[in-house]
């Protein structure tokens, strides 16, 4: 019990300020990035068709905006990753479509280490999308396999005066409903006609939306956007919403922003898990950056003293726990043969999800430290041990966990 006891008070101190070697922690972050290479989405638009705009819809992220937040990676393409602290997806942003003598080449070769799914963006009231169709048509001639989406976007100018968003949403039923406004409907279906089919096997499909901004007056404003993510589920193994959005059970506005920066440290604590030695220092790390984050997404302060009473509340028998995780994976890890793979996948699974836990109980705790309220134990200690496992889930379910 004193071990334990120690420990608790040295993770007291790790989670607060954690005390490791920056470029020995930054070089553990490079390679288990390498072994987790991020999944990719590729938009392929002409500017202003709406691509941004996806990028801010399917993050919930305000920083998606245009210069702020990408990194050029191209002449012609930039990549936005989220979160930018522990990203779990890329963003792709093809700008040169539609201007003289772009030559998609460059893009193609980049994009094929990288992209997973391929989401053309053209707003439907531009007929001039030869410059899009074209590109397309270029990287299934190159990827046959590769799964395309494509959105149409600004749906709302081709309205009639005094016309509204069509609710339910009609667009997810294979054909395009008939009782769409004349320009709307000649719009939508001569976009698909021009681009006929494509080449190779893997799937196609049309998502019309229609992303605006609140105090834009269009209700709702990210009009389509669950087909958007549906049709991402249809086409892709990546299961991006449930990394980015969580599930039913991420309820509150809070919840939800919260949601993608725990599961992003989670898979971060993963890669390093899975490297010997380094976790000791790392994961702890990591997992203080993930509690300094949350604190202040939730307006929270992260000090001496709430790190205490967050670690007293949920007690010294998830301690014991937690050091038993940490420590029987290092000894596994440094089993000749066996405990290379065997201990790498433990240390990778128990990093990860007890990552995830401490960020799903922190979430819980600075939810009632807001409210003014005070904070039930017990509620706490179930919410990090339900967690425990949803984070073992989720990590098993990511592509990376299932193409090993």
């Amino acid at each position: 019990m004193k071990d334990v006891v120690d420990f608790w008070r040295r993770l007291r101190e790790a989670l607060l300020n954690p005390r490791v070697d920056s470029a020995r922690l930054n070089e553990a972050l490079r390679e288990a990035r390498a072994r987790q290479p991020l999944p990719v989405l590729w938009l392929l638009g002409k500017a202003q068709a709406g691509k941004t705009s996806i990028i801010r819809a399917l993050t919930g992220s305000e920083t998606a905006e245009i210069g702020n937040g990408f990194q050029p990676c191209t002449r012609t393409a930039r990549f936005y990753d989220f979160p930018a602290e522990a990203p779990l997806a890329r963003f792709l942003d093809t700008r040169g479509l539609g201007e003289v003598a772009y030559d998609p080449a460059e893009d193609i070769r980049y994009c094929e280490s990288q992209a997973h799914l391929v989401l053309g963006v053209m707003k439907a009231a531009d007929v001039r999308q030869d410059a899009v169709f074209e590109v397309l048509r270029a990287v299934r001639r190159r990827h046959p396999e590769w799964p395309v989406l494509i959105a149409q976007t600004g749906l709302h100018e081709l309205y009639p005066p005094g016309g509204e968003h069509i609710l339910p949403y009609p667009y997810d039923r294979g054909s395009l409903p008939s009782y769409l406004p004349n320009d709307l409907a000649r719009a939508l279906y001569g976009q698909r006609q021009r681009l006929g089919r494509l080449p190779g096997s893997a799937p196609l499909g049309w998502v019309p939306l229609d992303l605006t901004l609140p105090e834009d007056g269009w209700e709702p404003a990210n009009y389509g956007l669950d087909a958007l993510w549906k049709a991402i589920g249809e086409v892709s193994t990546l299961r991006l919403q449930a990394m980015l959005r969580g599930d039913a059970g991420v309820r509150d506005a809070y919840a939800r922003a919260a949601h993608p920066h725990i599961v992003g440290h989670a898979v971060t604590a993963a890669g390093i898990g899975a490297l010997p030695l380094v976790d000791l220092v790392g994961v702890p790390a990591v997992q203080a950056r993930l509690l300094h984050a949350l604190a202040a997404l939730y307006g929270q302060t992260w000090d001496r003293r709430s790190v205490s009473e967050f670690l007293g509340l949920l007690g010294v028998g998830i301690g014991a726990g937690y050091l038993a995780r940490l420590l029987g994976r290092e000894v596994i890890k440094f089993v000749p043969g066996w405990g290379q793979t065997v201990g790498a996948v433990w240390g990778a699974t128990a990093s990860g999800a007890t990552t995830y836990a401490l960020g799903k109980a922190a979430g819980y705790y600075f939810a009632a430290r807001r409210q003014g309220g005070s904070v039930d134990s017990e509620a706490l200690r179930r919410v990090y041990a339900e967690a425990l496992t949803a984070g073992a889930d989720i990590l098993k379910a990511t592509p990376e966990n299932r193409q090993s």
